[in-house]
């Protein structure tokens, strides 16, 4: 009888450590993050989801699509989301408004500007070609818009005196508004801008990130009460990032591509290796997620160059960044 017992009772006994061993979606901590747009820009971080990643880490990332940066940082702020994912600008303007649990940058995601400019005529393009002409070039004083402008001014293009500028056409509506008739070029990040070539309705010209220099264009940011609630989710979620760059440096572009695939249900497998191949061409991923004082630099030199953050407003790089987590990943 004891012997029967025992062999009744010992799979009873097993059974829940078998169980808590197999883990389930509902034993992982959910992270709320808000990313800038939905883009293969952002491959590393899809692959974090894809491949498992941030599951191993014991985190479930719950993933919306904030619609620009301020957006994002807003969300962050007032605490509707934990982490967001844009442009290190937004965490230089909060830091100048005097906010005492301002967010900090912990881990840096892309390098360079991510956007294509795009055309309606399949022209021998040169920045000259530009003059006269009227450029949709997002909001003011977000990245993409500073960054152009930079370039322009770099290749003898005068923003708002050479050409036109249009600032005031939200982010998330600038592929609408150029297919729609408005300005003669856009600055658009993919998949949209090969969306956009394969409808017939404009051409790729260049790279706005090929002209620049190192800047932290996307990284991850959150205040920093959530930081230190949370060391250990910081941690898990930097150890997740550094992985998928890690892995997309390794992997091909197909591969790239099948991983992010459903992240990108509408779009054909075949464009999203296209574009991952545009993106690693430019070098536009960072190979690990620290954050370098001189990209930081980079950053606010650009800024400065917008009229959008005087020399003395500049904000030291060990009050806006905390690389612990990164460095340990890394």
């Amino acid at each position: 009888m004891k012997k029967i017992l025992a062999c009744f009772l010992l799979p009873c006994l097993l059974l829940p450590l078998l169980l808590c061993g197999c883990g389930s979606k509902s034993d992982l901590v959910t992270v709320r993050l808000s990313e800038v747009t939905h883009s293969v820009f952002y491959a590393p971080q899809y692959v974090a989801i894809s491949q498992g990643f941030f599951a191993e880490e014991g985190l479930n990332v719950e993933l919306t699509n904030g619609g620009g940066a301020d957006k994002v940082m807003t969300a962050v702020v007032s605490g509707q989301v934990d982490i967001g994912l844009a442009g290190a600008e937004a965490c230089i303007y909060v830091y100048n408004q005097g906010k005492e649990d301002y967010p900090m940058l912990f881990a840096q995601l892309t390098k360079r500007d991510g956007s294509f400019l795009v055309g309606r005529t399949n022209e021998d393009f040169r920045w000259e070609n530009l003059k006269g002409k009227t450029i949709i070039g997002g909001r003011a004083g977000g990245m993409p818009e500073m960054t152009l402008e930079y370039v322009m001014d770099h290749n003898g293009v005068k923003p708002h005196v050479d050409a036109v500028v249009d600032t005031s056409v939200q982010f998330n509506m600038m592929a609408g508004a150029f297919t729609g008739g408005n300005g003669d070029y856009v600055t658009l990040f993919e998949p949209t801008a090969t969306e956009v070539v394969e409808a017939g309705q404009g051409y790729i010209l260049c790279s706005i990130g090929e002209a620049t220099g190192e800047v932290p264009y996307t990284a991850y940011f959150a205040s920093q009460s959530y930081m230190a609630e949370h060391p250990d989710v910081m941690q898990g979620f930097t150890n997740a990032i550094a992985r998928a760059q890690q892995w997309v440096a390794e992997h091909s572009d197909r591969e790239v591509a099948e991983a992010i695939a459903d992240q990108f249900p509408d779009t054909d497998i075949s464009v999203l290796e296209t574009v991952t191949a545009r993106h690693r061409a430019i070098d536009a991923w960072k190979l690990t997620p620290v954050l370098e004082e001189q990209a930081l630099l980079n950053l606010e030199k650009v800024m400065e160059h917008a009229g959008e953050l005087p020399s003395s407003e500049w904000v030291d790089f060990n009050r806006l960044v905390n690389n612990t987590w990164a460095k340990n990943a890394a």
